[in-house]
């Protein structure tokens, strides 16, 4: 979002270029320690999707608490989708009225109180319940979303303060490999220390969970929850400590959010006149959707479909974190190669692919034809995980969609800037960011109506290639884009 001049007058988007506050902001191109703070802060609060909302806990409270993969995957994603509706009846007017509000964070200060409790608390949700109720669980998760939510506006609009114009890249780039580094790193400690042991003789691994954790009642699955709290706890601290704050503005709260509201509906008028871009982000609304339902459902559907317990799903959880990182280079590459329209195509070509490939895997089966007997085969390896042949093809598979998943992201956000004037980019990004998450009750509501009347998970998941495709095709309406700037 455009920043506001030190007076608090309000301004139209993109006007930061002409404004003098341009040059204050610019900064000199060098990672300040209120730049890597903000990284941090980035890098800190990601494991929590990691751990809770993709591999881990998620999965857990779908297969062991509710006790049924398929009926967990409509709970989730009926839950999902009310935390969809109110982010997107929410989260826009805080983005639009942030240069109105003045000082960030306060606001971000206490979103955090607010999270990294009730992300502790998810380690009473027990397997017997004698803690916490699969609905009281499903509601701190839907509180933790909404926190997060708020807590990427928050964030994302102290950036230039942190880092300066020059340098925001560099922070913008710090953070997304701390994110993913700090994610690797939680998914291996905690099956090193909590899921390995007692399952491996390796000399290196302790022989008991540490802590006496008892994997019996699921604490090495439940004892994400802790960790996930406890790492954005210690990484949100330096923000709140070196990276600089907006000003205050003076202006009071509600007529703050009057005025974003105001600045939305601006936002909205001025992209309605850009006939490419308008549709180019009406087709972004469709696929990002389904690319972020195969992450949220990645995890619940592994552990539902292919019988994966909590050591299989972490490792698949770090190796397909680690093979997200080679996403941004090739998304990177085709931009350069075919220009961000064509890169974009083929990322969700493939990802509909890979989501039809999935559909046909299970344990005894291999891509719908090839029926498969584990006891008729010997294993592919001796390891602890992914012994059998279908293992190994539902990785491969999720390798791939880690990839173009990753690239995909990458690649969107170049086509914008193809499709846009230079002095309408606060506008059109503002929108950008709007689209993200006006929609995204969208997916989880697709996959719980799947899953509820195929009464499989492959019904639900299935419905993810239905926006996929309404994204791909409305591609092929958008004019620009190429290979060439001119094209």
């Amino acid at each position: 979002m455009p920043e506001s001049i030190p007076t608090g007058e309000a301004h139209g988007p993109g006007a930061i270029v002409d404004l003098p506050i341009a040059a204050e902001l610019a900064g000199d191109g060098r990672m300040s320690r209120g730049a890597v703070a903000w990284s941090l802060f980035e890098g800190a609060r990601n494991p929590y999707v990691v751990l809770i909302t993709i591999y881990i806990f998620a999965p857990y409270v779908a297969s062991v608490m509710i006790g049924d993969p398929v009926r967990g995957q409509a709970v989730i994603s009926q839950w999902s989708q009310y935390a969809g509706w109110i982010i997107m009846a929410t989260a826009p007017f805080l983005g639009a009225s942030i240069d109105q509000l003045g000082r960030r964070k306060i606001w971000l200060g206490l979103v955090v109180a607010a999270m990294v409790p009730m992300m502790a608390a998810l380690w009473w949700a027990k397997p017997d319940g004698s803690g916490l109720s699969v609905t009281v669980t499903m509601l701190l998760i839907t509180l933790i979303g909404l926190g997060f939510a708020f807590s990427e506006v928050l964030h994302n609009s102290l950036l230039i303060r942190a880092a300066g114009m020059r340098a925001a890249h560099k922070a913008s780039g710090l953070a997304l490999a701390l994110g993913n580094g700090f994610s690797v790193l939680a998914l291996g400690f905690t099956a090193w220390a909590f899921a390995l042991p007692g399952r491996v003789d390796w000399a290196w691994v302790p022989d008991a969970p540490l802590f006496g954790l008892d994997t019996a009642a699921h604490e090495h699955e439940r004892i994400v929850a802790l960790l996930a709290a406890g790492i954005f706890a210690i990484g949100a601290l330096p923000l709140f400590l070196f990276t600089p704050d907006a000003p205050a503005t003076g202006t009071p709260v509600l007529k703050a959010f009057r005025n974003g509201a105001r600045q939305l509906w601006e936002m909205l008028a001025t992209v309605r006149n850009y006939r490419d871009a308008a549709i180019y982000l009406l087709s972004r609304m469709a696929f990002v959707d389904g690319m972020n339902a195969i992450l949220i459902y990645a995890g619940v559907y592994a552990v539902g479909v292919m019988k994966w317990q909590a050591l299989e799903m972490l490792a698949y959880g770090i190796l397909l974190s680690i093979l997200a990182v080679l996403g941004g280079f090739v998304g990177r590459w085709m931009d350069a190669a075919f220009g961000p329209k064509n890169a974009l195509r083929v990322a969700i070509f493939i990802s509909i692919l890979g989501i039809v490939a999935m559909l046909g895997m299970s344990p005894s089966r291999i891509l719908y034809f090839w029926t498969f007997d584990p006891a008729a085969y010997p294993p592919v390896w001796e390891g602890p995980v992914f012994r059998t042949l279908p293992e190994v093809i539902f990785l491969l598979i999720g390798f791939v969609n880690a990839v173009f998943i990753t690239a995909q992201y990458a690649s969107a956000r170049t086509m914008l800037t193809r499709l846009t004037p230079p002095e309408k980019t606060g506008a059109f990004f503002g929108v950008y960011a709007l689209s993200g998450v006006a929609t995204g009750w969208l997916g989880p509501m697709m996959v719980n109506f799947g899953t509820n009347v195929t009464r499989t998970q492959q019904g639900g998941f299935a419905m993810v290639i239905i926006l996929l495709v309404a994204g791909l095709i409305g591609l092929g309406f958008v004019r620009g884009g190429g290979r060439n700037l001119e094209t």
